[in-house]
C-alpha cells in the first residue's frame, strides 16, 4: 500500500513520556494492519477507504477503538499519550523520598509504610486501568 497513492492518512506521534519510553506502542488500523510508533517521529498511516478504525496498544493496554469519518480534510493527526504524566511520577517519587526518609531518620515505622502509596497507586492504575492508560489526543493544529 503507497503512502502516496492513498486518499487519506493518519499521523501520529508518541508524546516524549518516561512511562511511554518503556513500552512498544503500536497502532492497528481496521485489525488487521499494525503500525509500530518510535519514540521521536510521528508516523503517516495511509489509509485507502474512509471510515477506519484505529486501536493503540502496547499488548496489554488498549484504547477504545475510534472510528475516523474524513469529511473536510483528508488527514487526521493524533497524540499519544500516557495517563500518568511525568509530573505525576516526578511528584510521586519526591513523596515517596520524604516519606521515606522522614520515617528513616525519626524512626517512625508509619512514615516509611505510607511512603509506598505512591508505588502502590502507580502499580493499580497500570494494571487495574487498561483502557486508561493509554490515551490518544486529537491534534488541531
Amino acid at each position: 500500500m503507497s503512502a502516496i497513492a492513498a486518499p487519506y492518512h493518519i499521523v501520529l506521534q508518541r508524546k516524549n513520556q518516561v512511562l511511554l519510553s518503556f513500552l512498544k506502542i503500536r497502532a492497528v488500523v481496521n485489525g488487521r494492519e499494525i503500525y509500530p510508533l518510535p519514540d521521536s517521529r510521528p508516523v503517516v498511516i495511509p489509509v485507502q477507504a474512509n471510515h477506519p478504525r484505529i486501536v493503540i496498544t502496547d499488548g496489554y493496554h488498549i484504547t477504545a477503538p475510534l472510528k475516523l469519518v474524513y469529511k473536510d480534510l483528508p488527514v487526521y493527526c493524533f497524540k499519544v499519550v500516557c495517563a500518568v504524566s511525568d509530573g505525576q511520577l516526578l511528584g510521586g517519587f519526591g513523596a515517596l523520598a520524604i516519606l521515606y526518609l522522614s520515617g528513616f531518620y525519626s524512626g517512625i515505622m508509619a512514615l516509611k509504610v505510607f511512603s509506598f502509596i505512591p508505588v502502590i497507586y502507580l502499580l493499580a492504575f497500570y494494571y487495574l486501568n487498561r483502557k486508561e492508560f493509554i490515551r490518544l489526543i486529537p491534534v488541531t493544529n
